[in-house]
């Protein structure tokens, strides 16, 4: 006894009808994309490398700050307030 058409199985559907294939195979895809684009934003925008040894016209400009006549007014309360109950 054969079937009626309306009961026999239909064939199975290719994978890329269903969205959870899509979402299994592009998810990873996305990902992947993400990662390269941040790591070429990152590589492309990177800030310069600051050398450690600061050149010669910066240095007298800092041991004036730090040694000249107004050092002592940019020192922190504690040690103005302590500077000055001395006596000196």
């Amino acid at each position: 006894m054969a079937l009626p058409a309306t009961l026999a199985p239909a064939a199975p559907l290719p994978w890329w009808r269903f969205f959870t294939g899509w979402l299994a195979f592009g998810l990873p895809v996305v990902a992947v994309a993400a990662a390269s684009l941040s790591a070429v934003i990152a590589v492309r925008g990177a800030d310069p490398v600051i050398d450690a040894h600061r050149p010669a016209a910066h240095q007298a400009a800092d041991e004036q700050t730090e040694h000249g006549p107004q050092a002592q007014a940019r020192l922190p309360a504690e040690f103005a307030r302590n500077h000055a109950s001395m006596g000196k």
